[in-house]
């Protein structure tokens, strides 16, 4: 069973937390898999690794091979396509596929109440399957675990 973290967004965008946490897997060693659940959010997604304070190695363009990108940004629930531990789901995304990975990053946006409960509806499916889960919320500072 994977780990499941949920996080919870209330002081930024999913663009401006999205690559400070990747840079966090990158620098362990890591490689992520970016699902969100719109295929047109993908360019901004694009956008924000590329404009982050440091350089985040991504891709994924259909024509690349994804075993030569730490990161993958995708709008398909694919099984890790290139060795992923770590799935962040974004904006609503939802995949059937966790086993290839050991962590799971569920980011949603705290001020959309409809994010928010869609989260909470996530949280007590994942529950029920057996998935160990947290909660994380966002500080000044950075992120708090909660209860």
């Amino acid at each position: 069973m994977a780990e499941i973290g949920f996080y919870h967004l209330t002081r930024t965008t999913t663009e401006q937390a999205l690559p400070r946490l990747l840079a966090r897997v990158l620098a362990e060693g890591g490689r992520a898999v970016v699902q969100c659940a719109d295929p047109a959010r993908l360019g901004a997604l694009d956008a924000a690794v590329w404009t982050a304070e440091q350089w985040l190695p991504h891709n994924g363009a259909p024509d690349e091979d994804p075993d030569l990108q730490p990161i993958w940004l995708t709008a398909t629930d694919e099984p890790a396509p290139n060795g992923a531990r770590f799935l962040f789901l974004v904006d609503g995304a939802e995949s059937e596929r966790l086993g290839p990975y050991t962590r799971v990053l569920d980011l949603f946006d705290g001020s959309d109440a409809i994010a928010t409960e869609a989260a909470r509806a996530r949280w007590t499916t994942a529950r029920d399957a057996g998935h160990a889960l947290t909660y994380w919320r966002q500080t000044e500072r950075e992120w708090e675990k909660g209860l």
